[in-house]
């Protein structure tokens, strides 16, 4: 039984392997076969570029699917298991390189470790669950409401970190900054809040002001 003292990445990312295969077995997967194609030729130049930054990520094994469930838009669990919402990318009517800025945000998460340093996080906010199971602390980080209202600025800061990182990835790999941050506008238009911030999450406002000043900085470059 792995305990949650001090979860690895390796654990993180086997129990993430597990999680998606759960997923994946609820969905009606890769419907529509052009949208696919399209998804995972974006994420294969991405994947490339995150394997040149973040050498580990070499030895992932990633998947890319798609789905046509209308609840979900897009994410990337540990150890590159990438799942993204037809009818979300239909919704927002991104082009390739919006969808890029979002597929970049998502593997970012992912690179960084975000999951592995929310559990330590956790931990350093509430030291009880070192003597819990590491699965009981995976779920707790997204069920248990007090530890999440603690860990609600780890988040924040991971999304910011992802926005931010995520734009400068899908520069690196070839799309021009100005065009990946109109994800940011497309996706502000769309919610019904776009001005509300939350205490896990900013604003499509605020990321979109915030996607412009990193677009910015990068057409100097």
């Amino acid at each position: 039984m792995a305990w949650a003292a001090a979860p690895t990445q390796d654990e993180v990312m086997a129990r993430a392997a597990i999680l998606y295969a759960g997923r994946l077995a609820e969905q009606v997967l890769d419907h529509n076969a052009q949208f696919t194609e399209r998804v995972r030729a974006i994420a294969d130049v991405l994947i490339a570029q995150a394997m040149h930054d973040y050498p580990e990520t070499a030895d992932w094994a990633w998947e890319v699917h798609t789905t046509d469930d209308a609840d979900q838009s897009a994410d990337c669990m540990a150890g590159g298991k990438i799942l993204v919402s037809k009818p979300y990318v239909d919704r927002l009517g991104l082009n390739d390189a919006e969808l890029a800025m979002l597929l970049a945000h998502e593997i970012q998460h992912a690179a960084l470790h975000h999951n592995l340093k929310e559990y330590q996080a956790a931990l350093r906010l509430e030291p009880a669950w070192a003597q819990r199971p590491f699965i009981e602390l995976e779920h707790a980080v997204d069920h248990d409401h007090a530890l999440m209202a603690k860990l609600a600025a780890t988040n924040y800061a991971q999304e910011e970190e992802a926005d931010r990182e995520g734009l400068r990835l899908a520069w690196r790999a070839g799309w021009p900054a100005e065009r990946l941050a109109g994800y940011f506008r497309k996706m502000m238009r769309a919610s019904d809040w776009p001005r509300l911030s939350k205490a896990d999450y900013p604003s499509p406002a605020l990321r979109w002001r915030a996607a412009q000043a990193v677009a910015a900085d990068l057409q100097k470059k």
